[in-house]
């Protein structure tokens, strides 16, 4: 159990305190960056989003390429420098004036990010054995539900000031912890870097099984949009249910993450047992897409108790596709190439998350328990295609040498 292992194992122990500082910045800055950038910087809505979808844009064009980075000079330098950079980077939104210089800025912040990123995943498959990778990263994924807790809490202490000073301020904490992130990752083992090999550079744009699997993977990731943006428009306008129900829904979903996702990722190491992982989440999903689309006629009592019943079954989906999916993305890649690898995994959860709000919204909002029920039938077929396209990729041989046989 990897809550007994991880007081013995140093590296364990520097990746959980890096977790909790940068994650702990995140859940500031989520709360307040539209926030920061219509109040403080006058840049109009539209504008924002503008600038928000560019970077999306500039993050996913890179992925790959600097997990490829990390791969050849080592992911412990890439994930120092890149962190590092953030903090100057995040640092000059204070003195950026006008639209221009705004996309300028969270651009640039944008190659750093996608950069530290692929490098934390290469970390963890570059410090931890085949058969530890994904309960580390479950270890993870519950820390961080607790730090980004802290960080909104912090940010709602802002909000109540609601001046632009609190706003700058929130601006160099989230510095200090990119800085901070960069420096504690200094305490980590170096992981080797690969030697260049004959062939083309970026071999995962060239593994059609890999690519396939982080495609539907995407699609389920949309899920992850659900609880916090369509349900709450649900709620609001399409059921009688209190609206206090949205915050005990999330709630819920916050507190059973950082219970249970450690026990939903044992076994999810292998690639063919995370495809069935992923596939009994997508059901999970599928079943709580069927009672959201209950609550429409509902009492407000009969609605908020088939609400949360809702709820408890999506994070339950939730976490058993999260664990399936990172046993999929470190199983399936070669280990010379886990940083480019990780890289382009990362990518499918972002197309998840451009294509989410807009795709689900529409389905629920305006066709309503048709929409719901549409939403079901897709989670349900996306996850039962994985192990499918699973052991198309072992039998490929692009999947790592390790699990083969398995």
């Amino acid at each position: 159990m990897l809550s007994r292992l991880l007081p013995a194992q140093g590296p364990a122990r520097v990746l959980t305190g890096i977790t909790l500082v940068h994650t702990m910045g995140q859940g500031l800055w989520m709360a307040l960056n539209a926030i920061y950038a219509t109040t403080v910087l006058d840049l109009t809505p539209g504008q924002f989003g503008v600038g928000v979808a560019i970077a999306a844009g500039v993050a996913l064009a890179v992925s790959t390429p600097t997990g490829h980075l990390a791969d050849r000079i080592g992911p412990r330098s890439v994930q120092i420098w890149s962190f590092i950079a953030l903090a100057p980077l995040t640092a000059a939104l204070l003195a950026v004036d006008g639209f221009a210089g705004y996309v300028a800025v969270v651009s640039v912040q944008a190659i750093a990010y996608s950069a530290s990123r692929s490098a934390r995943m290469a970390m963890v498959a570059g410090l931890f054995p085949a058969e530890e990778r994904v309960s580390v990263r479950a270890y993870l994924r519950a820390t961080s539900n607790v730090s980004v807790s802290v960080g909104a809490a912090l940010a709602g202490l802002l909000l109540v000031v609601d001046s632009a000073w609190a706003y700058e301020l929130a601006v160099v904490f989230n510095a200090a912890t990119y800085l901070a992130t960069g420096l504690l990752t200094l305490l980590l083992p170096g992981v080797p870097a690969q030697p260049a090999r004959p062939g083309p550079a970026l071999i995962v744009l060239r593994d059609r099984p890999y690519l396939t699997f982080i495609v539907l993977d995407g699609l389920l990731s949309m899920h992850n949009l659900l609880l916090d943006v369509v349900l709450p428009l649900w709620v609001l306008h399409h059921t009688d249910a209190p609206r206090w129900t949205i915050a005990a829904i999330l709630l819920t979903n916050t507190v059973a993450v950082v219970l249970l996702q450690v026990r939903a990722a044992r076994g999810t190491d292998e690639p063919r047992a995370a495809a069935r992982a992923t596939r009994s989440g997508s059901w999970c999903l599928a079943a709580a897409c069927v009672v959201f689309a209950l609550t429409g006629g509902a009492s407000a009592t009969v609605a908020g108790a088939l609400l949360l019943l809702g709820a408890l079954a999506h994070v339950l989906g939730e976490i058993r596709q999260s664990a399936g999916s990172w046993g999929m993305s470190f199983g399936l890649a070669p280990e010379h190439a886990q940083g480019q690898y990780q890289g382009t995994y990362a990518m499918g959860a972002d197309l998840g998350k451009m294509i989410a709000p807009a795709l689900l919204t529409w389905l629920v909002i305006e066709h309503g328990t048709l929409g719901w029920i549409s939403m079901a039938v897709g989670f349900a077929l996306v996850g039962a295609a994985m192990p499918a396209v699973v052991n198309r990729a072992l039998r490929s041989g692009k999947a790592a040498a390790d699990f083969v046989a398995a």
